[in-house]
């Protein structure tokens, strides 16, 4: 990114209360709203939160605070998050792998579907198929297609972990092409990174904001764009869908609740929030990114959360 994470991180954890916040009709919390990131600081995730945080806390009344409860792939948040109290003021930064992507690989003490209560999604964070650049052996995704089905499992692909996202697109793409890839997982984003620039797997998965530097220096080269549209910050990638491969897999990011929170609640933290992505800060986040407007209130985030998950499982019941 092109932004300090460190000027983030610097920044205390509890966002205070700044002036008077603008009036808002409808539910107020009562104390501070706890903001629950289930991965460590200085990752995406963890960014997202305190941006949009930010952002929005003069449209509050109490602080926001952001806490990390890294582990698991984002579950042991998410299990956290299922069993709280449904009274507002505890959030989960959802859409990820422990929302799409590791409840179809196994079994979780809870169900994404029915614990949580969605109130906003903030971003859909492109995810792009990649190789090695300098010294790398393929240039286009066909190459890669049709080497894989010259001689299966010969290639390799590293992931961010069993059941991860970056796991499961694999899994998606040779459901879709009629290939099969060795899978190699690794602890977590950096060390998968690692492996493919070193020349120890083929493939790798990268989000669009771990790939901006290594791209850009040539170190990494993306193949192709696992979303709907090509996006801003690389236009030239084609998506997978003009390839003829249909396939999409977004990392989404955005507020979920514990499930049975009222509509009144969700209504005034779902307003507030998005009138926190039209604020400069936000924006400046948006546009240093290159992602686009990843917008969706709670009912469609809920919806794209569920579809991706009911893809997965699908391509998983049919490995």
């Amino acid at each position: 990114m092109n932004f300090s994470r460190r000027s983030l991180l610097a920044a205390p954890l509890a966002l205070p209360f700044a002036g008077a916040a603008r009036a808002q009709s409808g539910w107020q919390p009562t104390r501070p709203i706890q903001l629950i990131v289930g991965f460590a600081p200085g990752g995406g995730s963890d960014i997202i939160a305190r941006t949009i945080a930010e952002a929005a806390s003069p449209l509050f009344p109490q602080p926001l605070v952001v806490v990390n409860r890294p582990g698991a792939g984002g579950a042991i948040a998410a299990e956290a998050v299922s069993r709280a109290a449904p009274d507002g003021h505890t959030l989960l930064m959802a859409g990820g792998s422990e929302s799409t992507s590791l409840p179809a690989h196994r079994d979780l003490p809870y169900d994404p579907k029915k614990s949580f209560t969605a109130v906003i999604r903030l971003t859909r964070n492109a995810h792009f198929i990649c190789a090695r650049g300098r010294g790398g052996r393929f240039t286009n995704m066909q190459q890669v297609i049709e080497a894989a089905k010259v001689r299966p499992e010969a290639l390799t692909h590293g992931s961010a972990g069993i059941g991860t996202l970056s796991h499961s697109i694999f899994i998606l793409l040779g459901r879709a092409t009629g290939t099969e890839l060795l899978h190699v997982p690794y602890t977590g984003g950096g060390p998968q990174q690692q492996a493919v620039l070193a020349g120890q797997v083929d493939l790798v998965v990268q989000a669009s904001d771990e790939l901006r530097g290594l791209a850009a220096s040539g170190d990494l080269l993306p193949l192709a764009c696992a979303s709907a549209q090509r996006m801003p910050a690389f236009p030239e990638v084609p998506t997978l869908r003009e390839l003829g491969i249909e396939l999409v897999a977004d990392n989404m990011k955005g507020w979920v609740g514990p499930a049975g929170m009222p509509a009144e609640m969700v209504s005034s933290l779902h307003d507030r929030f998005r009138q926190a992505m039209a604020a400069p800060r936000w924006q400046r986040f948006m546009e240093q990114t290159g992602e686009a407007d990843g917008y969706a209130n709670g009912t469609d985030f809920q919806r794209d959360m569920d579809t991706l998950l009911d893809t997965i499982r699908a391509a998983i019941r049919r490995t």
